[in-house]
């Protein structure tokens, strides 16, 4: 952690366990993929798939390949103008 958000006793301790929770979810999705992640590449593939809507343990094992077009969305609708 660089920065604090909060100063207080209560907000450094909570900030603190949410970080080591953090670094622990990113430790257990390194050691479960078959994929050769160092931790900082997976931490920052991690952020940018963050608004992408994939299954997990298959981007985990496989992250170079494209996620799948879903038939179920539905297609954008035109903006009447008149």
């Amino acid at each position: 952690m660089k920065t604090f958000v909060g100063t207080s006793a209560n907000a450094l301790k909570t900030q603190l366990w949410t970080a080591l929770i953090a670094m622990l979810l990113v430790k257990y999705l390194q050691l479960r993929s078959t994929f050769g992640w160092s931790l900082s590449n997976l931490v920052a593939l991690l952020r940018q798939q963050l608004f992408v809507y994939r299954d997990l343990w298959t981007w985990i094992n496989d992250p170079f390949q494209p996620p799948p077009i879903s038939a179920s969305l539905p297609k954008q609708l035109a903006l009447q103008l008149a």
